[in-house]
């Protein structure tokens, strides 16, 4: 199966979940992620605002603030996406192709070592991942090579195999509920 047709039949799964399944899913993967090595050791969390079916994060981005973690979400300039500072995840409209994003263009994020939260449709146990096609975070992780990465995914998105291009950067942690 190509990768166009991936990302199809995973869509076509994510478009099929209720909306309670997915409240569900993304609480079980809250708590699993508050229990990795990744969020306790992170001052900074590069989150991700949901866009569709994805993964629920505003809940978990809040909990990041509460627990005194800074928060940052991507932003698209051009080609590139930045990371930008948010306290109030409220502050956030549609942006590149109907993605939540900050209203402001700064302040942006220079935690080089912030948890990046990776997302995605598919993944697979060493870290492969199948993006939406943009490429914007192999970009930003390729110029930025030092954050630790972690995918959140529902358990449909976790495959046996993968095949990756040379461009491809994995995951460090994929967790899936």
């Amino acid at each position: 199966m190509d990768k166009k047709q991936l990302r199809r039949m995973i869509r076509e799964r994510k478009r099929a979940m209720t909306e309670a399944e997915i409240q569900s899913r993304s609480e079980a993967l809250a708590q699993l992620l508050y229990a990795s090595e990744a969020y306790r050791n992170a001052k900074t969390i590069y989150g991700y605002l949901p866009y569709n079916q994805e993964v629920r994060t505003v809940p978990m981005l809040e909990q990041a603030l509460r627990d005194g973690k800074r928060v940052a979400v991507p932003k698209v300039f051009g080609d590139e996406i930045k990371f930008l500072y948010l306290q109030d995840l409220t502050q956030v409209a549609k942006g590149y192709a109907g993605i939540p994003e900050p209203i402001a263009d700064e302040p942006v994020a220079e935690d080089k070592t912030a948890l990046v939260l990776m997302p995605g449709l598919a993944f697979d146990p060493q870290g492969h991942r199948i993006g939406y096609g943009g490429g914007f975070y192999d970009k930003f992780l390729a110029a930025e090579p030092d954050h630790p990465t972690l995918a959140l995914c529902y358990e449909f998105q976790l495959l046996p195999k993968l095949e990756t291009e040379e461009h491809d950067i994995p995951v460090d942690v994929v967790l899936w509920a």
